[in-house]
C-alpha cells in the first residue's frame, strides 16, 4: 500500500523543507505513483497561478526561522533562555534542513576563527618586518 501524503507535506516537499529522509520518501513515492505525481503537479500549477495559501506564505518566507545572527547567538549561548529554547526545537524537532545548515556554517567559521586569526596576524608582521627601525645602540 503506497503511503498518503498531505497538501502540507507535498507543498513542503516543493519547498525541500522536509527532513532528508522524508524527503526521499516521498521522491520514491511519486516514481511509482502517478495519481501522487498528479496531486504535486496541481499543488505546483496553483503556485505558479498565484493562488497562495497563508500556510505556503509562511513556509516561503521563512517566517518560523531564526535570523542568521539569532542563531550565532544561539551558538554562543548568547540568548534568553525562551529564544534558546525555540531555536533548539527549531533545530531538533521541526528539524529544518535551512537552519541546520546555517549554524553548521557558523559552527565551522567559529572553530576557524583563531587559525585565520593566527594566520592573518604572521601575514601581517612578515609583510611590514622591514619597516621596522633597529635599535640605534
Amino acid at each position: 500500500m503506497q503511503p498518503r501524503y498531505t497538501q502540507a507535506e507535498l507543498e513542503a516537499y516543493l519547498e525541500e523543507s522536509l527532513p532528508a529522509a522524508h524527503m526521499a520518501a516521498v521522491e520514491a513515492a511519486l516514481r511509482d505513483n502517478p495519481q501522487l505525481l498528479q496531486e504535486l503537479t496541481a499543488i505546483n500549477g496553483r503556485r505558479d497561478a498565484g493562488v497562495h495559501t497563508l500556510g505556503e506564505i509562511w513556509r516561503r518566507h521563512r517566517v518560523s526561522c531564526p535570523t542568521r545572527q539569532d542563531l550565532g547567538s544561539y551558538l554562543l549561548g548568547a540568548l534568553a533562555v525562551e529564544q534558546e529554547s525555540y531555536i533548539q526545537f527549531h533545530l531538533e524537532t521541526i528539524g529544518c534542513r535551512l537552519c541546520q545548515a546555517n549554524l553548521a556554517d557558523l559552527q565551522a567559521q567559529h572553530q576557524d576563527a583563531p587559525t585565520a586569526a593566527t594566520s592573518r596576524r604572521t601575514r601581517y608582521f612578515q609583510s611590514s618586518a622591514g619597516y621596522l627601525q633597529r635599535d640605534p645602540k
